[in-house]
């Protein structure tokens, strides 16, 4: 069996930036094991499934390299990027997936992918986990949880870009992934993302977060519309956008392999 495989790098205008992610669209779903298998053989931080059903909207599903996610934005724009760059004409797409519902997607004349996301707003916690202060070198000021992740705020940008982390102790939050995040001078708000329970140590560029994130920081600043960057090696810039119970988030993608794997 042959299938066609594209690897796109997600919220950037340029290639080895944003976070990398697999997309394949499949005229029939393969096992969950074979998806798992596949997305480990790819070792990126996703590799996303589409299958268009009968009532013309593609369900989705979403791989890292150990185990399937319950929602992932980066691979969502790649796997949307690849459907628009396939259909020249098609301007709009609808995924679905089991977790999160329906998922509006368009594609902008900016260039940009803009991704209806459902608001995640994230909680304050009434008992920090040992495990997270533990896990961290730098004790947030606040920490919150939504269905995801746990949410360190710093006071400090600098922190954010410092911070160091022991993954053995976050490792023991899961199922939830850990966010730390500050304002910023140059952008709203910045972030990094470290998932060790799920897909590995540090992620490039996390677009379901900030359907958390964006909520949290439109509060603070009383604004609904943010820049937001995740501070990794790689970086990504994402426009956010905070409706009552959406939030929409928007970024570019890049092409970087197009090709068949066998199995």
């Amino acid at each position: 069996m042959k299938l066609k495989i594209y690897q796109i790098d997600a919220f950037t205008n340029s290639v080895f930036k944003g976070n990398y992610a697999a997309v394949i669209i499949l005229e029939e779903w393969l096992s969950t094991e074979l998806m798992q298998q596949i997305a480990t053989e790819n070792n990126l931080s996703e590799t996303a499934f589409a299958f268009k059903n009968a009532q013309n909207i593609y369900e989705i599903r979403w791989f890292s390299p150990i185990t399937e996610i319950d929602f992932c934005g980066h691979a969502t724009l790649a796997a949307a990027f690849v459907i628009f760059k396939e259909n020249a004409s098609l301007e709009k797409v609808t995924f679905t997936a089991k977790a999160v519902g329906n998922l509006d997607i368009e594609r902008l004349d900016s260039g940009f992918i803009q991704m209806s996301f459902p608001n995640r707003k994230p909680k304050v916690v009434d008992s920090i986990p040992k495990e997270l202060l533990s896990g961290l070198s730098i004790i947030p000021q606040e920490v919150l949880l939504n269905q995801q992740a746990y949410f360190a705020i710093f006071s400090k940008e600098e922190d954010v870009y410092s911070v160091k982390t022991n993954l053995d102790e976050l490792k023991k939050l899961a199922p939830y992934d850990v966010v730390v995040t500050s304002k910023s001078k140059e952008y709203d708000f910045i972030s990094r993302y470290f998932w060790p329970a799920n897909g590995g140590d540090e992620d490039p560029v996390t677009g379901s977060i900030h359907a958390g994130l964006a909520p949290y920081w439109a509060d603070k600043s009383n604004k609904n519309e943010l820049i937001a960057y995740q501070a990794s090696k790689r970086g990504g810039l994402l426009k956010c956008k905070v409706l009552e119970d959406k939030v929409i988030i928007s970024g570019q993608a890049v092409l970087y392999l197009e090709g068949y794997i066998t199995i």
